[in-house]
Parts: C-alpha cells; structure tokens; sequence
C-alpha cells in the first residue's frame, strides 16, 4: 500500500514538469510571420497566400 501511494505520488508530482518540457520547443504563430506570409495551421509553418 505505501509503495503505491508513493508510485501516485511521484506521477503526480512529475505530471506538469513533463508537460512544460514539452511545451517549450519553439512554434511559429501568425504574428511570427514575414509581411505577405499567413500561418498554416496543419504544417505549422508560414506560407505564401495562395490566390485563385
């Protein structure tokens, strides 16, 4: 029983520190595009506007 409550403990306490190391690799945004670039949410990226 205690070896369980220690397991729970230690994943709980691990829990946002995993989620904020992966959160901290770098993403581009609109507002991190060039002038005349739109964000393209699917390959997370800017691409030039695609007019029809």
């Amino acid at each position: 029983m205690k070896l369980k409550i220690t397991l729970a403990a230690l994943v709980l306490g691990l829990t946002p520190a995993l989620a904020s190391a992966m959160c901290s690799t770098r993403h581009d945004t609109a507002s991190a595009c060039a002038e005349g670039q739109i964000y393209d949410a699917d390959t997370m990226t800017c691409i030039e506007p695609v007019s029809s």
